[in-house]
């Protein structure tokens, strides 16, 4: 009885010790400064708070008077009231708030599924640093908890069988469509590992071979041959139960000793099918039309994905912490005696796939393979010396809990420090945001007249300011494969391209700026732009500042 007490009691600790580790590493790792998008997700979603989000097709932020949609009108709408009501401390709050949610989630599924809690939250605290680069005040940081949560859900679902782990499958993907409508199609990848193992199943255990054979000597019966023919195919025929029980019986020998993949079929993934079926119109459950169906091929339509570093795909030279982590996964399955069940094997190469080709589902394979490579560490503790590998998993657990929250105490009161020596705690980079520069230009230029060019990284500050933009970062509204308007007879105009190519100077900014009646720019003190358009007389500079400077057209 003593025994069991002390057991829940060091749990409890456990526990406690995880949660705070987590909320702290989550302070730590979560950034203050405020990310290019999240400038325009305020501006829009001030917009939607106070014109209503139905009906909402024209976009007002820049002048070139183009058609939009408002992908994740939710999420932005929710950015702006915590904005409203707690100013940029209230978001950065909230950016600690989703990245800690979202570590317990990664957690929660790591912990169910392995049954091991100490490498749980070893590897969940460095998953949590591999996500750093992606943590920030932007819709996807939202889907990453609902996607994390999707597979518990799933994994919960396929074990229990009980129904309440199969309502928030169908929930969770209208909740996305709204959020972050262009991830809705991802939210069904997360299914084709369980539906791939049932189908894989089903094909091995169909036999048919022998079906086939079975068929081909039936015929061969009812067709005129000789006597001893139809006795030979007779015989034959009535062999083939008994062969396809002894295939049988061997098959199921060799699942319950695999050699390196562990297969089980599970009849309830009919019912994950149907699921996924009933999920898959939810898509239609939000005020913007078809854009959760639509979004994402139009974007791989477009050029985008070409420019923007997050799209382009890996070099694992400069991505050390991915390639360290398949290594990883390499080592245990090559090396090890450790087995790995065929849907997380799908999941882990599909996922593999997906970040070679994209930088930013890099995100993706590090929330979901962290819960299969704790299951795997955990099985390879059962094979080989569990106790040891337990004692040394558990003293780098409670060394790691313990120097997070002394170092995140310490970052805490620094940070206080800090605070009450300055009154005015900065959540914008002045090097990289036109701060003092939008101040001049709210002040000096009339924005009913001003048709500025700006380059594409601080186009959503320039927003967040009132000003009207030439590009921002919602990239994909200014490509035509978003702008074009069939009921007015609007074509699709690549002003994404044009803002790269001014910007580089690989074309004539002269005629491009004559094209499209640009009356002031804007770029960085520093840029090419800037050094010709000082030596243009056409385009005198009316201000300039450390880091940035303005021209206006004679």
């Amino acid at each position: 009885m003593k025994k069991e007490k002390l057991e829940k009691s060091k749990n409890v600790i456990f526990s406690i010790v995880v949660v705070l580790s987590i909320v702290l590493f989550a302070i730590a790792i979560a950034p203050k400064t405020l990310q290019n998008d999240t400038f325009y997700t305020i501006k829009i979603g001030q917009y939607i708070a106070e014109n209503g989000i139905w009906n909402l097709t024209t976009d007002t932020f820049s002048w070139h008077e183009l058609p939009y949609t408002y992908p994740h009108w939710l999420y932005d709408l929710g950015i702006y009231l915590i904005y409203h009501f707690f100013g940029q401390a209230g978001i950065y709050a909230s950016t600690i708030l989703l990245t800690a949610i979202l570590g317990g989630s990664i957690y929660l599924s790591s912990s169910k599924f392995s049954k091991n809690k100490v490498v749980s939250f070893v590897f969940t605290i460095l998953t949590m640093y591999l996500l750093k680069p992606y943590l920030a005040a932007r819709a996807q940081l939202a889907t990453f908890v609902l996607f994390a949560l999707t597979v518990y859900f799933i994994e919960m679902f396929l074990q229990t069988h009980k129904k309440r782990y199969a309502v928030p499958l169908v929930i969770i993907p209208i909740l996305i469509t709204n959020l972050h409508c262009a991830v809705f199609p991802f939210y069904f990848v997360l299914f084709l590992p369980y539906i791939g193992e049932y189908l894989w199943i089903s094909i091995l255990d169909w036999d048919l071979d022998y079906r086939i054979i079975g068929l081909i000597l039936k015929l061969i019966l009812k067709l005129p041959v000789k006597k001893t023919t139809k006795e030979k195919c007779q015989i034959k025929l009535e062999k083939i139960p008994v062969v396809i029980a002894n295939k049988k019986e061997k098959r199921e020998l060799r699942r319950q000793n695999p050699y390196k993949i562990k297969v089980k079929k599970n009849p309830f993934v009919k019912w994950l099918i149907l699921l996924a079926i009933i999920a898959l119109f939810t898509g239609f459950i939000n005020p913007t039309g078809d854009g959760a169906y639509t979004y994402t091929y139009k974007i791989y339509q477009g050029n985008t994905t070409d420019s923007i570093n997050e799209h382009l795909p890996v070099t694992l030279i400069d991505s050390k912490e991915f390639l360290f982590a398949i290594c990883l996964f390499l080592a245990i399955l090559i090396f090890t005696d450790t087995k790995i069940k065929l849907a997380d094997l799908f999941m882990l190469g599909g996922l593999v796939t997906l970040s070679l080709m994209s930088r930013r589902q890099i995100s993706m394979f590090a929330i979901f393979c962290c819960p299969i490579l704790v299951k795997l560490i955990a099985n390879m503790f059962e094979k080989y010396d569990k106790q040891t590998c337990e004692k040394v998993f558990k003293w780098a657990a409670s060394a790691l809990g313990g120097l997070i929250i002394v170092l995140g105490f310490s970052i805490y009161t620094v940070k206080m420090l800090d605070k009450m020596k300055k009154s005015n705690t900065q959540y914008i980079d002045e090097a990289t945001y036109p701060v003092k520069a939008a101040t001049w230009m709210t002040e000096n230029l009339e924005m009913s007249n001003l048709k500025l060019y700006n380059e594409y990284n601080y186009g959503s500050y320039l927003l967040y300011r009132g000003i009207p933009v030439f590009v921002d970062s919602r990239c994909d509204l200014y490509t035509p494969e978003f702008n074009d308007d069939e009921k007015q007879g609007i074509a699709g105009r690549d002003i994404f391209s044009d803002a790269l190519n001014i910007a580089g100077i690989s074309v004539d900014y002269e005629t491009k700026f004559k094209e499209y009646g640009v009356t002031h720019v804007i770029s960085y003190a520093n840029s090419k732009l800037v050094m010709l358009l000082k030596e243009n007389s056409n385009y005198p500079c009316i201000y300039e500042d450390d880091y940035f400077a303005i021209f206006e057209k004679k």
